[in-house]
């Protein structure tokens, strides 16, 4: 391999998949895209539409209609769907059965890992989960300023103020519409939560890298310390 080929191959090597996503930062509960806008994310739990009456249907359907008519931005669903790794949930019952002093249960706990175990090797279980993503644009098509970015690049520190001033502007204006969105979908009868930073980082990451996932868990990033 010539000095040309080994170069070319090292460059190809060396770029990772966060230069070809959009994500800038994730940082207090909220998702910093490459080009200024702000997304948050809600996890929010299903309904089994079918066992409900018909009256009850009617007005989950009358509730859902009123919460998007009441919105005045757009938003998006995403359904996603994971394998579930049952594997820790196999180590508690092996130890639940170690456990055991009485002989009738040991006998069945063990029993009961077996047929987990065989019913896993049949077919994969999935796990499903419901995801509302909410975003704000702030600066849509506003460009900077030669004297702003002038500014800018003479006094950075007094530059990084002004902008976390503004993120924590515009995240105000994200989080009142994470207001409106959990209020109309509570009202339909689901349970939401705003995924944090951890759980955001958590997910993108097992989301871009399922493989690597698996067999190795993502660091708290609330324990990490870095050393400036």
């Amino acid at each position: 391999m010539s000095k040309k080929e080994k170069k070319s191959s090292s460059k190809k090597v060396s770029h990772s998949t966060q230069e070809f996503l959009d994500i800038a930062e994730i940082k207090d509960d909220t998702v910093i895209m490459k080009d200024g806008t702000l997304r948050a994310l809600i996890l929010v739990s299903s309904i089994n539409f079918s066992l409900k009456s018909e009256d009850e249907q009617n007005a989950i359907i009358a509730s859902y209609v009123r919460f998007l008519n009441n919105l005045d931005f757009i938003f998006q669903i995403v359904i996603q769907s994971r394998e579930l790794n049952i594997g820790a949930y196999i180590e508690y019952l092996k130890n639940k059965e170690k456990e055991q002093t009485n002989k009738l249960l040991k006998m069945q706990t063990s029993e009961y890992v077996e047929y987990i175990k065989e019913l896993t090797s049949i077919g994969k279980i999935m796990n499903k989960r419901f995801y509302v993503v909410v975003p704000y644009n702030p600066l849509s098509d506003k460009r900077k300023s030669f004297f702003s970015s002038l500014r800018e690049a003479l006094s950075p520190i007094k530059s990084l103020k002004l902008q976390e001033k503004k993120f924590q502007r515009f995240k105000k204006m994200l989080d009142r519409r994470i207001s409106s969105v959990t209020t109309g979908l509570e009202s339909m009868g689901v349970s939401t939560v705003r995924l944090d930073t951890q759980s955001l980082i958590e997910l993108y990451y097992k989301t871009y890298n399922p493989d690597t996932a698996k067999n190795q868990e993502l660091a708290d990033v609330r324990k990490l310390r870095v050393d400036i």
